[in-house]
Protein backbone atom coordinates (compact mmCIF):
# COMPACT_ATOMS: atom_id res chain seq x y z
CA UNK A 1 0.00 0.00 0.00
CA UNK A 2 1.69 3.46 -1.39
CA UNK A 3 2.01 5.91 1.46
CA UNK A 4 2.06 9.76 0.67
CA UNK A 5 2.92 12.73 2.57
CA UNK A 6 0.49 15.66 3.03
CA UNK A 7 1.58 19.22 2.52
CA UNK A 8 0.40 22.42 2.96
CA UNK A 9 1.15 25.42 0.52
CA UNK A 10 4.94 25.86 2.13
CA UNK A 11 5.40 22.61 1.53
CA UNK A 12 5.50 21.83 5.38
CA UNK A 13 4.80 18.26 6.16
CA UNK A 14 1.38 18.44 7.91
CA UNK A 15 0.59 13.83 7.89
CA UNK A 16 0.74 11.07 5.58
CA UNK A 17 -1.94 9.54 3.87
CA UNK A 18 -1.80 5.35 3.00
CA UNK A 19 -3.47 5.21 -0.73
CA UNK A 20 -5.51 2.51 -1.72
CA UNK A 21 -3.12 -0.42 -3.50
CA UNK A 22 -6.40 -0.94 -6.18
CA UNK A 23 -6.15 2.54 -7.24
CA UNK A 24 -2.74 3.64 -6.72
CA UNK A 25 -0.47 0.67 -7.27
CA UNK A 26 -1.86 -0.66 -10.45
CA UNK A 27 0.44 -2.34 -13.28
CA UNK A 28 1.14 0.54 -15.90
CA UNK A 29 0.46 -0.99 -18.96
CA UNK A 30 1.08 1.53 -21.84
CA UNK A 31 -0.98 0.37 -24.58
CA UNK A 32 -4.19 0.50 -22.23
CA UNK A 33 -3.12 4.42 -21.60
CA UNK A 34 -2.55 4.54 -25.41
CA UNK A 35 -5.51 3.43 -26.40
CA UNK A 36 -7.70 5.47 -24.07
CA UNK A 37 -5.75 8.58 -25.07
CA UNK A 38 -6.33 7.90 -28.34
CA UNK A 39 -10.01 7.67 -27.97
CA UNK A 40 -10.35 10.55 -25.93
CA UNK A 41 -8.40 12.62 -28.53
CA UNK A 42 -11.09 11.03 -31.28
CA UNK A 43 -14.02 12.09 -28.84
CA UNK A 44 -12.43 15.91 -28.65
CA UNK A 45 -12.02 16.16 -32.47
CA UNK A 46 -14.69 18.79 -33.64
CA UNK A 47 -15.74 17.12 -36.92
CA UNK A 48 -16.47 20.43 -38.69
CA UNK A 49 -14.16 20.03 -41.51
CA UNK A 50 -16.15 20.61 -45.13
CA UNK A 51 -16.25 20.80 -48.65
CA UNK A 52 -19.00 21.77 -51.26
CA UNK A 53 -19.52 19.35 -54.04
CA UNK A 54 -20.52 20.77 -57.37
CA UNK A 55 -24.26 20.59 -56.36
CA UNK A 56 -23.33 23.63 -53.39
CA UNK A 57 -20.74 25.56 -55.37
CA UNK A 58 -22.50 29.09 -56.65
CA UNK A 59 -22.90 29.38 -59.97
CA UNK A 60 -22.43 26.84 -63.25
CA UNK A 61 -26.03 26.25 -64.23
CA UNK A 62 -25.65 27.10 -67.46
CA UNK A 63 -23.73 24.88 -70.03
CA UNK A 64 -20.73 26.63 -71.14
CA UNK A 65 -20.84 26.04 -74.38
CA UNK A 66 -23.02 23.82 -76.79
CA UNK A 67 -22.65 20.17 -76.94
CA UNK A 68 -21.27 19.63 -80.67
CA UNK A 69 -19.30 22.22 -83.26
CA UNK A 70 -17.22 23.45 -81.18
CA UNK A 71 -14.73 21.05 -81.47
CA UNK A 72 -14.20 21.09 -77.86
CA UNK A 73 -14.98 18.52 -74.96
CA UNK A 74 -18.44 18.53 -74.07
CA UNK A 75 -19.02 20.24 -70.91
CA UNK A 76 -22.61 20.31 -69.28
CA UNK A 77 -21.56 22.58 -65.97
CA UNK A 78 -18.22 25.50 -65.54
CA UNK A 79 -18.95 23.75 -61.18
CA UNK A 80 -17.08 20.08 -62.43
CA UNK A 81 -14.94 18.64 -60.28
CA UNK A 82 -12.23 18.58 -62.73
CA UNK A 83 -12.58 22.46 -63.54
CA UNK A 84 -10.93 25.57 -61.74
CA UNK A 85 -13.42 26.44 -59.09
CA UNK A 86 -15.65 23.32 -59.44
CA UNK A 87 -17.09 21.16 -56.86
CA UNK A 88 -14.69 18.42 -54.51
CA UNK A 89 -15.28 14.91 -55.01
CA UNK A 90 -15.10 12.81 -51.59
CA UNK A 91 -13.82 15.93 -49.72
CA UNK A 92 -14.30 15.76 -46.28
CA UNK A 93 -18.07 16.13 -44.73
CA UNK A 94 -19.00 17.07 -40.95
CA UNK A 95 -19.03 13.72 -38.88
CA UNK A 96 -18.08 12.70 -35.68
CA UNK A 97 -14.85 10.89 -34.56
CA UNK A 98 -16.36 9.68 -31.67
CA UNK A 99 -16.10 5.94 -31.15
CA UNK A 100 -17.32 3.50 -28.06
CA UNK A 101 -14.84 2.33 -25.13
CA UNK A 102 -15.48 -0.36 -22.66
CA UNK A 103 -15.62 1.58 -19.70
CA UNK A 104 -14.30 -0.92 -17.49
CA UNK A 105 -10.99 -0.42 -19.83
CA UNK A 106 -11.35 3.49 -19.29
CA UNK A 107 -11.35 2.98 -15.64
CA UNK A 108 -8.68 0.96 -15.63
CA UNK A 109 -6.23 3.42 -17.38
CA UNK A 110 -7.65 6.07 -15.58
CA UNK A 111 -5.85 3.77 -12.58
CA UNK A 112 -2.69 3.56 -14.52
CA UNK A 113 -2.59 7.12 -14.61
CA UNK A 114 -2.81 7.78 -10.86
CA UNK A 115 -0.31 5.12 -10.04
CA UNK A 116 2.18 5.71 -12.69
CA UNK A 117 2.52 9.03 -11.23
CA UNK A 118 2.78 7.68 -7.69
CA UNK A 119 5.53 5.23 -9.05
CA UNK A 120 7.49 8.43 -10.76
CA UNK A 121 7.35 10.60 -7.16
CA UNK A 122 4.94 13.34 -8.87
CA UNK A 123 1.79 13.35 -7.40
CA UNK A 124 1.43 15.64 -4.61
CA UNK A 125 -1.24 15.88 -1.99
CA UNK A 126 -2.03 19.24 -0.55
CA UNK A 127 -3.95 19.54 2.77
CA UNK A 128 -5.75 22.75 1.42
CA UNK A 129 -5.66 26.02 -0.71
CA UNK A 130 -6.31 28.36 2.33
CA UNK A 131 -6.47 32.02 0.38
CA UNK A 132 -9.84 32.72 0.19
CA UNK A 133 -9.27 35.92 -2.26
CA UNK A 134 -8.07 35.05 -6.02
CA UNK A 135 -4.37 36.29 -6.16
CA UNK A 136 -1.85 34.48 -8.93
CA UNK A 137 0.91 36.27 -6.66
CA UNK A 138 -0.22 33.61 -3.91
CA UNK A 139 -0.59 31.13 -6.57
CA UNK A 140 2.35 31.26 -8.21
CA UNK A 141 4.27 31.06 -4.70
CA UNK A 142 3.13 27.64 -4.10
CA UNK A 143 4.47 26.51 -7.61
CA UNK A 144 7.77 27.80 -6.38
CA UNK A 145 7.52 25.93 -3.05
CA UNK A 146 7.00 23.05 -4.46
CA UNK A 147 8.98 23.76 -7.72
CA UNK A 148 6.18 22.91 -9.86
CA UNK A 149 6.30 24.21 -13.63
CA UNK A 150 3.84 22.57 -15.13
CA UNK A 151 0.59 20.86 -12.75
CA UNK A 152 -2.74 19.71 -13.33
CA UNK A 153 -4.81 20.35 -9.59
CA UNK A 154 -8.07 18.76 -8.75
CA UNK A 155 -9.88 20.62 -6.63
CA UNK A 156 -12.94 20.36 -4.50
CA UNK A 157 -16.11 22.15 -6.14
CA UNK A 158 -16.64 25.45 -5.58
CA UNK A 159 -12.66 26.43 -5.08
CA UNK A 160 -13.46 29.78 -7.12
CA UNK A 161 -10.13 31.55 -5.40
CA UNK A 162 -7.38 28.35 -6.73
CA UNK A 163 -9.20 28.91 -10.22
CA UNK A 164 -8.84 32.05 -10.28
CA UNK A 165 -5.72 32.37 -9.09
CA UNK A 166 -4.25 30.17 -11.86
CA UNK A 167 -6.38 30.52 -14.75
CA UNK A 168 -3.42 32.75 -15.99
CA UNK A 169 -0.57 30.57 -15.14
CA UNK A 170 0.62 28.97 -18.05
CA UNK A 171 0.94 25.17 -17.82
CA UNK A 172 -1.19 24.62 -15.30
CA UNK A 173 -5.28 23.60 -15.31
CA UNK A 174 -7.54 23.39 -12.25
CA UNK A 175 -10.56 21.11 -12.71
CA UNK A 176 -12.91 18.96 -10.29
CA UNK A 177 -12.43 15.50 -9.45
CA UNK A 178 -15.22 14.71 -12.00
CA UNK A 179 -13.61 16.19 -14.59
CA UNK A 180 -10.51 13.52 -14.12
CA UNK A 181 -9.13 11.78 -17.37
CA UNK A 182 -6.08 9.93 -18.19
CA UNK A 183 -5.16 12.71 -20.81
CA UNK A 184 -4.86 15.37 -18.36
CA UNK A 185 -3.17 13.12 -16.10
CA UNK A 186 -0.47 12.71 -18.43
CA UNK A 187 -0.01 15.58 -20.38
CA UNK A 188 1.26 17.24 -17.42
CA UNK A 189 4.52 16.68 -15.04
CA UNK A 190 2.63 16.59 -12.46
CA UNK A 191 -0.53 15.71 -10.41
CA UNK A 192 -1.43 18.42 -7.39
CA UNK A 193 -4.33 16.91 -5.51
CA UNK A 194 -6.24 18.48 -2.19
CA UNK A 195 -6.59 16.00 -0.05
CA UNK A 196 -10.81 16.24 0.29
CA UNK A 197 -11.27 15.18 -3.14
CA UNK A 198 -9.03 11.89 -2.52
CA UNK A 199 -12.49 10.19 -1.19
CA UNK A 200 -14.19 11.33 -3.83
CA UNK A 201 -11.52 9.57 -6.33
CA UNK A 202 -11.46 6.33 -4.62
CA UNK A 203 -15.41 6.26 -4.54
CA UNK A 204 -15.40 6.90 -8.20
CA UNK A 205 -12.99 4.13 -9.31
CA UNK A 206 -13.91 1.41 -6.37
CA UNK A 207 -16.80 1.17 -8.10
Amino acid sequence: MPTIDIYNIAKEKVGELDLKDEIFGVEVKGHVLHEVVTWQRACRRAGTACTKTRGEVRGGGRKPWRQKGTGRARSGSSRSPIWKGGGTTFGPRPRSYAYALPKQVRRLALKMALSSKVADGRLVVIDAYPHGTPKTKDFVKVLQAFDINQALFIAPEGNTALELSARNVPGIQVMVPMGLNVYDILKYDHLVLLSPVLDQIEARLAK
